[in-house]
């Protein structure tokens, strides 16, 4: 059982996101001593689901140390979260009667990028559910995109999903010409006609489109004219995100989101060639951006 003192040592960090919140136990040597895995944390989905996530995800990742008999109350959180880059939800979480000791709050691609960089200067191009650009350099933070599905969010996997179930019901409609892709979601989604696809899809959120992006990789990698075309044009998107935060000359620039394995091999060979793999998650950016703010709150303290 740990001391007092060795508690005072252990941090928490956060990464909530649209479909899921992941927390972490961390010591002073950098060692990851547990992980818990919660529902949505993104608060614009939903404040009391997003604070239940991350009170939910902390509890789970302390017991995975066998830490369970610690306490919330004893221990500093970063948690960073999608949606907080508006100032209202910044705002309304910052008020929350979080159960730590204290919460360094920050959005998900600042965590994401000091996690992708240890720390330091960076940048990185997300996608995942969702897809944006997002730089950290000498104390600054520069963003492109994050303006949510489905008027945003281009190259990202909800995007990519609802462009398959666009093509496929203008190919229906015989518009377009049919592709491998419609078979696929029919199946996939148990529709027998473009009727029964509209009843299924009509009004779903980002993280379902999402489950559907792998079917257009996988019929582009078959040579589907129609899947090629929005691969094509998705990976366009993340080429220029990437373009645009090069010229910030970050030290660093990373591709990190559920999706990067199957988007990264149809980006421009120039911008692949730049890319360096991230060296940690961003539920530990969230440690890290902890350290420091709490570095500094002690620096004015003294």
């Amino acid at each position: 059982m740990l001391s007092g003192n060795n508690i005072k040592e252990l941090f928490l960090g956060i990464d909530g996101g649209g479909s899921k919140c992941k927390a972490i136990v961390m010591n002073k040597d950098n060692e990851i001593l547990g992980t818990g895995i919660a529902g949505p944390g993104n608060p614009l989905h939903g404040f009391e689901q997003a604070t239940n996530s991350i009170a939910l995800s902390a509890k789970l990742a302390l017991e995975d140390a066998n830490l369970a008999y610690v306490d919330l109350s004893e221990l500093t959180a970063g948690v960073g979260l999608a949606g907080v880059n508006l100032p209202v939800l910044f705002k309304q979480m910052q008020a929350w009667q979080h159960p730590f000791k204290q919460i360094f709050l920050a959005t998900d691609l600042l965590i994401a990028c000091l996690g992708a960089h240890q720390g330091e200067d960076g940048a990185v191009m997300i996608s995942g559910t969702g897809s944006c650009g997002f730089s950290y350099i000498d104390g600054q933070q520069f963003m492109i995109g994050a303006h949510g599905f489905p008027h945003g969010d281009k190259g990202s996997g909800a995007w990519f999903g609802l462009q398959a179930a666009k093509q496929v019901l203008l190919s229906i409609d015989g518009i377009v010409e049919s592709s491998i892709m419609n078979d696929v979601l029919l199946t996939k989604l148990g529709c027998k006609d473009d009727t029964a696809l509209v009843e299924v899809i009509a009004g779903k959120t980002a993280t379902y489109y999402a489950q559907l992006a792998n079917l257009v990789f996988d019929a582009a990698e078959k040579g589907d004219k129609v899947a090629l075309e929005i691969v094509k044009e998705g990976a366009e998107y993340i080429n220029s995100i990437a373009r645009t935060l090069g010229k910030r000359n970050p030290p660093r620039i990373s591709m990190i989101g559920g999706l990067t394995p199957r988007l990264k091999p149809w980006l421009a060979k120039d911008i692949q060639a730049q890319l360096s793999e991230p060296l940690s998650a961003p539920e530990v950016g969230s440690v890290l951006f902890a350290r420091s703010e709490l570095a500094k709150q002690e620096l004015v303290k003294s």
